[in-house]
């Protein structure tokens, strides 16, 4: 089984896809991991840290193929291989392709899978790690292009190769989702649907919320838009510039990462088209929509617009569309006719959808 990670810099995929090789052996399977980037340093010592994207494209280029040579030499040998790399880079050289083609038949991955994470975390990674400037806007366009540009190589090559897009997760990491989905391909793929912005103040509902993702994640591969949250960037630069402030604090990667309240500003546009865009990628990629409509404090049930529209579109994708729904109140026929079925609690769910998701898996084969 070959595996290739792509991923903006930024991402530390090397960490994450590291966890994800010491769970798969916990699970007695044994899984090489080639981080391009490491070896590409090891084969030229004499390019500082942080450094390789400021050397020449020309010797860039000849640096990757030869490393990649080495890589399709290791695939022929290794049981299972995940290959670290990105599908394209922005930087001073501008936008630019991090792979070539050739190579990449002869690999012949069995899966690609493009790692993202939030715009804070990616920002404040990149300002501890390299010297190159960038703003907000550069890191979100440059995660989409990574996106499509994997996308693309990915199909171009063979049509039939299974992509996904996956995030790192933020309070909780995701290393669980991908190995279940390179080892365990038959265990049901499922999108979580919920409110986010409209229960964003209501902490009873956001710990309903929470519960609710918890068990999911325990039986399914699951796609969570909670993963990647970063909707409410633009509510708070504005709540900060009308505190007089020209900067926004937020909380990431163990501590506070400081953001320009004008470069939140100018990527709100870019945060919400990629959000509605993303959203309905990743019910694409999955088997069936769970949707938890949590009740508020009033006893009205919390469905927000783009709730509604998650649904109508598993629907119009013909995914199984799956919905708890605990208020009294009754389901609006926008709800109950593009549901395959609708439940009264999260428990009914989990006894319900028990046969669709399998059994956790105790050892490798």
């Amino acid at each position: 089984m070959i595996i290739a990670v792509t991923g903006m810099v930024g991402l530390n995929k090397k960490a994450y896809l590291e966890r994800v090789c010491a769970l798969a052996r916990s699970r007695g399977r044994q899984v090489a991991l080639c981080n391009v980037g490491d070896m590409m340093y090891a084969e030229a010592p004499d390019i500082r840290p942080g450094r390789i994207l400021d050397i020449s494209l020309k010797r860039l280029h000849g640096l990757r193929r030869s490393v990649f040579k080495d890589i399709i030499a290791t695939s022929r040998r290794a049981e299972n291989l995940i290959v670290n790399t990105h599908a394209t880079f922005r930087w001073r050289h501008g936008l630019f392709p991090a792979v070539d083609f050739d190579q990449m038949r002869q690999l012949g991955a069995d899966m690609y899978v493009c790692l993202l994470d939030g715009v804070v975390a990616l920002h404040g990674r990149l300002l501890a790690e390299h010297t190159a400037e960038h703003s907000l806007k550069d890191l979100i366009v440059w995660r989409e292009e990574e996106m499509i540009g994997t996308e693309m190589l990915c199909k171009g090559i063979d049509e039939s190769t299974p992509f996904y897009s996956l995030a790192v997760g933020t309070a909780e990491e995701t290393a669980e989702a991908f190995y279940r989905l390179v080892f365990e391909p038959d265990r049901p793929k499922a999108y979580l649907s919920f409110p986010m912005t409209a229960v964003a103040h209501l902490s009873g509902v956001r710990a309903e919320i929470e519960r609710f993702r918890g068990r999911m994640k325990q039986r399914f591969i699951c796609f969570d838009p909670g993963d990647l949250e970063e909707s409410d960037l633009p509510h708070l630069a504005r709540r900060a510039q009308a505190e007089g402030r020209d900067y926004v604090e937020i909380a990431a990667l163990g501590g506070h990462v400081r953001l320009a309240v004008d470069e939140v500003l100018q990527i709100e546009r870019d945060i919400n088209s990629q959000i509605y865009a993303r959203d309905f990628l990743l019910i694409d990629q999955a088997d069936m929509i769970v949707s938890f409509i949590p009740t508020l404090p009033d006893g009205r049930a919390s469905i927000s617009s783009g709730v509604e529209r998650e649904l109508q579109h598993a629907h119009e994708a013909a995914r199984e569309v799956y919905v708890i729904w605990p208020a009294r109140q009754t389901p609006s026929v926008f709800v109950t006719q593009t549901a395959t079925r609708v439940f009264r609690s999260v428990d009914e769910a989990m006894e319900a959808l028990a046969p669709h998701g399998a059994r956790p898996e105790r050892g490798g084969s």
